[in-house]
């Protein structure tokens, strides 16, 4: 009976403990979402507020609002793009290193180009322009280099499968259009009178197969009259002999 409700006590405990772990990870899970959707809804409100400026402010602001815009959207792209290429590429995991290491002075610019935004002096900002802009172009420019590269590695592989793919039914097709009549029956040996060897008698096929000669054929008018046998009545005469004379009565 204690090793029964000992059992008991130790499945009820894993229960618990199961269950515990699994609220847990859902409410990581649930966090993380909700994290991400709050980042999102960040960057959505960001962007659209920079695309405002940048048309909507002359001079150093707007400028400022059109470098973040276009340095923040490259990132974005080349990262979307990397990630969705290594699921089926790996050798993608290198250039995602990479953009990971450019994705830091990504960051390192656009704070300091949102710092440059709130500055009140303008004539520092100004001259700073020069510099964040030759950093900016430098950063999308890799960027840039990473997702086109990957996106020409993506589309190569598509039109090698796709040549491949169109060899290989092109080969399947031909060899469903082959295809060839039966060869035909040889047709059965005919004997003399036109009749297939089927036809003939058991005897008669017994004489041609004993390898006999066949009997001629002849033509109604040339057939051999038949000989008829000598009467014996009549004695046999040749052409030497001189026929006899009736006798005669007195």
């Amino acid at each position: 009976m204690d090793v029964a409700i000992t059992i008991m006590a130790l499945l009820f405990v894993a229960f618990v403990v199961l269950g515990v772990y699994a609220c847990v990870k859902a409410v990581g899970a649930a966090r993380r979402g909700v994290d991400r959707t709050i980042t999102q809804a960040r960057r959505t409100v960001e962007d659209t507020a920079l695309r405002a400026k940048s048309l909507g402010q002359p001079g150093t602001a707007g400028e400022l609002a059109q470098l973040r815009l276009r340095l923040r959207t490259s990132m974005r792209a080349t990262q979307d793009a990397l990630q969705a290429g290594v699921v089926e590429d790996a050798s993608l995991t290198e250039s995602i290193e990479l953009f990971e290491r450019l994705s830091v002075h990504g960051r390192e610019l656009d704070d300091e180009l949102r710092q440059l935004e709130r500055d009140p002096d303008r004539s520092r900002v100004g001259q700073r322009l020069s510099e964040v802009r030759e950093r900016t172009e430098r950063i999308t420019h890799s960027a840039d280099s990473l997702r086109w590269a990957a996106r020409d590695r993506a589309r190569k592989f598509a039109e090698d499968d796709l040549s491949s793919l169109s060899a290989q039914i092109d080969v399947e097709s031909g060899a469903l259009r082959h295809w060839s009549a039966e060869p035909a029956q040889p047709a059965a040996p005919t004997g003399p009178t036109g009749s297939t060897a089927s036809d003939a008698w058991p005897g008669e096929r017994g004489v041609a197969g004993a390898g006999s000669r066949p009997a001629p054929s002849y033509a109604p008018e040339e057939r051999p009259e038949a000989i008829e046998p000598p009467d014996p009545r009549r004695g046999t005469t040749y052409p030497w002999q001189k026929q006899a004379r009736p006798e005669t009565t007195n």
